[in-house]
């Protein structure tokens, strides 16, 4: 699809970016002001502006609902690892896969030197674009409206956060009970790779004393370490990894 530059005489266009937000905008000057990057209202001159102060307000508001929804799934959780989580879920990475993810890139209207250096596609402006929609979704809608969207936009994260947390302890009572028996730690060896960039799937191999002990798989690398050692850790418990 081409990029839309007049994006608020195309209804089809405002319908898409809908289906994809799960929400329908009253005000569409709201969303048009939010997928405008400077660039394109310094060329244009015409709208609300840019959506720069949307995207201010957008980081705010994303950072509460964060921190309440960790609040709530994650309720045995300290204080450090709340924020550690809130941090990694809001960077900037991390916005701009989920900007890819939903296809938010070929709604941005942009000045001509932006599109030029593939702007549609830099981590920084698909950041902005989630939080200045988030910011125009609330203003639109409220709270409840936003918080539904976070939600969405999260989700899948949220989730690999508390397979995460499932399994935290795992290697570090794997490589304890190694020490309290003398035998050397473990070694994490990936076994496979597979799935596309947005959903990739690891399968590592924990070795102990150099023979295979346990076998994990998940969405990470942590993930999957962290099922082999829980693997390996209740062998060795029931006596069923033998030395070398």
């Amino acid at each position: 699809m081409t990029p839309d530059t007049r994006l608020e005489t195309h209804t089809d266009t405002l319908r898409q970016l809908q289906d994809s937000l799960a929400y329908r905008f009253t005000e569409h000057e709201r969303v048009i002001q939010a997928l405008t990057h400077p660039s394109f209202h310094n060329e244009q001159q015409i709208g609300a502006g840019d959506y720069q102060r949307l995207e201010f307000f957008g980081d705010a508001i994303l950072g509460m609902l964060l921190a309440e929804i960790l609040l709530a799934r994650f309720p045995e959780a300290a204080e450090g690892e709340l924020s550690r989580s809130r941090a990694q879920l809001a960077e900037q990475g991390t916005l701009a896969g989920i900007a890819r993810s939903m296809g938010f890139g070929r709604f941005i209207r942009l000045g001509r030197g932006e599109e030029l250096t593939g702007g549609r596609d830099k981590d920084s402006i698909l950041a902005d674009v989630v939080e200045s929609l988030i910011a125009a979704v609330y203003l639109d809608g409220g709270l409840e409206a936003a918080r539904r969207l976070v939600v969405r936009m999260f989700d899948d994260l949220l989730a690999l956060s508390q397979e995460e947390a499932a399994a935290r302890d795992s290697k570090s009572e794997l490589q304890e009970a190694l020490s309290a028996r003398g035998l050397l730690p473990p070694e994490y060896r990936l076994a496979e790779e597979s799935g596309p960039p947005h959903d990739r799937q690891f399968r590592f191999l924990v070795l102990i004393e150099g023979r295979v002990a346990g076998e994990g798989q998940g969405r990470s690398k942590k993930i999957a370490q962290q099922q082999a050692a829980g693997q390996a850790l209740e062998r060795l418990l029931a006596g069923g990894v033998p030395a070398v």
